[in-house]
């Protein structure tokens, strides 16, 4: 998979996305209704990750108890992104590990993170090319795979912006059982640069209520989606630790 840069003009700007990034999700008309809840397999979350799919990735029902749209930053088109913010609280985040985040020139947030959870916030950025606003589904999909491709320089960006990106820590899902951590494992499992897009599901309804956990297997059964938690994660990589993240 190539994930080389396109130069124009002497600009460099993100390749287009791989040609495993033309699926789209579909609405599976008739999805049987389950009798009871599972999640499924790990081989077939890495697969489906690995084409370009979203995941629904649930963490502990003791932690957030919430679940995110996870997708390879790489192969994220602006559809794709639409439809994330479409069915999601539309805080769209991309994680990175933290020397990435270093080459790029991107901080913290703030020096003093007092976030129930410890997610680490950056300050937020835009692509700056080929944009306008920084806010659209195409430019924040522009924006993602900017932030994936090896190329990207930190004047390529503008500060502040639209996307937020997230600091992983170190050691991933083995060291911090968070949805940033799981989308730069997912990447780095399935071969791909590490920056994962992610977003908390919503329901819809007239509050936007979050999405638990059955309410994110029906979503994920109505689309198509594979679903997994964040534990699986870190037990897949515990039991298979010479593909490790």
């Amino acid at each position: 998979m190539s994930h080389s840069t396109i130069a124009t003009n002497g600009v460099h700007k993100p390749a287009p996305p791989t040609s495993t990034s033309s699926w789209r999700p579909k609405e599976m008309a008739g999805a049987p209704k389950r009798t009871t809840f599972a999640f499924d397999s790990m081989e077939d979350a890495l697969e489906s990750f690995s084409a370009g799919e979203f995941l629904v990735v649930m963490d502990d029902e003791n932690r957030e108890n919430e679940g995110d749209l996870i997708i390879s930053g790489s192969q994220c088109t602006t559809e794709k992104m639409a439809w994330m913010i479409k069915h999601t609280s539309g805080y769209i985040c991309v994680a990175l590990p933290s020397d990435r985040l270093e080459i790029l020139g991107i901080p913290m947030m703030v020096p003093d993170n007092q976030e129930r959870h410890k997610t680490a916030y950056t300050v937020t950025v835009d692509y700056k090319h080929g944009i306008t606003t920084g806010i659209s589904a195409h430019d924040r999909s522009l924006t993602v795979r900017a932030l994936a491709s090896p190329s990207s320089k930190p004047s390529d960006f503008t500060r502040p912006g639209h996307m937020v990106p997230l600091r992983a820590r170190e050691g991933g899902v083995l060291t911090r059982k968070g949805h940033t951590e799981s989308g730069v494992d997912l990447c780095l499992l399935t071969g791909q640069p590490p920056a994962g897009v992610l977003c908390e599901l919503v329901n819809d309804d007239a509050q936007g209520t979050m999405a638990r956990r059955d309410d994110c297997r029906a979503f994920a059964d109505r689309w198509g989606l594979r679903m997994i938690s964040v534990e699986m994660l870190a037990q897949w990589r515990r039991q298979h630790p010479d593909v490790n993240a």
